[in-house]
C-alpha cells in the first residue's frame, strides 16, 4: 500500500469520526436548550418573545460547533495538505 492510499484511508476515517463525534454534542446541546426554553416559556408566558429570541441566538452558536466539524471534515477529504506533500515528495 502506498502512502497516498494510506493518507486517503486515514483522512476519510478521520473525517467520518469528526462528523460523528462533532454532531453528537451539538445535538444534545440543542435538545437541552429547547427543553429549557419550553420550560421557561411554560413558567413565564409573558416573556416568550425574549426567551425565543435568546433561544435562537443560542441555537445558532451551538450549531456553529457542528458546522466547524463539517468544515474540518471537508478539508480532510478535499483539501488535505498531506496529499500535496506526499505527491511532491514522490515526484509525481
Amino acid at each position: 500500500m502506498d502512502n497516498i492510499a494510506l493518507i486517503s484511508m486515514i483522512s476519510i476515517f478521520t473525517a467520518g469520526l469528526t462528523i460523528a463525534i462533532g454532531s453528537i454534542g451539538p445535538a444534545f446541546g440543542e435538545a437541552r436548550a429547547v427543553a429549557q426554553a419550553l420550560s421557561a416559556i411554560a413558567q413565564q408566558p409573558d416573556e416568550a418573545a425574549t426567551i425565543t429570541r435568546t433561544l435562537f441566538v443560542g441555537l445558532a452558536m451551538i450549531e456553529s460547533t457542528a458546522i466547524y466539524c463539517f468544515v474540518v471534515a471537508m478539508i480532510l477529504i478535499f483539501a488535505n495538505p498531506f496529499w500535496d506533500h506526499v505527491i511532491s515528495q514522490s515526484g509525481g
